[in-house]
């Protein structure tokens, strides 16, 4: 699960089946009781229409625990000292390279590269969505610079920022699309 509504429309989902809810937090859910095959099958075909769906793989809990505290970083005002590693491995409580070599390996994609991604979709809304000019937007995904956030801007969009601005039709993602690209 990406995002707030997530969660809701998973809880409603669990309710909807005559389970009890314990826990729905982000990429976690925990209920009272066995969860049985036929409702296995009944959730996770409620749960797809929204582009949601159950994992129960050690690898796979993992790797949605890391995009949501990688999210969860790009959205947080955590102070440009603390970096991706740092933060992962005290979320986790693993090491970085174990948390890295697990995240390529499944996704084929590396952590700095999906957040990179991600930090994008979220200076896309900025942009689109808020007053900030595109120097705050950097300075509030931790650019080093706004030639920095430019030149990455421009490699994953194709567009420059101020080009991006001035498009009609947004092209912005939702994070369960950005998924989808990495399986």
């Amino acid at each position: 699960m990406a995002c707030e509504s997530c969660k809701v429309f998973v809880k409603e989902a669990i309710e909807e089946l005559g389970l009890h809810p314990l826990k729905v937090e982000l990429g976690e859910v925990q209920v009272k009781g066995e969860l049985s095959e036929e409702k296995k099958k009944k959730l996770n075909k409620k749960i797809k229409t929204v582009g949601l769906e159950l994992i129960e793989s050690k690898g796979g809990v993992l790797i949605e625990k890391i995009k949501n505290y990688c999210q969860e970083y790009i959205n947080s005002e955590i102070e440009k000292t603390v970096n991706i590693s740092d933060y992962l491995e005290k979320k986790l409580e693993l090491d970085y390279n174990y948390i890295s070599n697990t995240f390529s390996n499944v996704t084929s994609c590396t952590i700095i590269n999906y957040i990179n991604l991600l930090k994008t979709e979220r200076a896309k809304e900025m942009i689109l969505f808020e007053e900030s000019n595109f120097s705050e937007i950097a300075e509030k995904l931790h650019y080093s610079s706004l030639s920095a956030f430019s030149t990455q801007f421009k490699k994953i969009t194709g567009f420059t920022p101020t080009y991006f601005k001035k498009l009609k039709e947004k092209r912005r993602k939702a994070i369960q699309e950005l998924n989808k690209d990495l399986e």
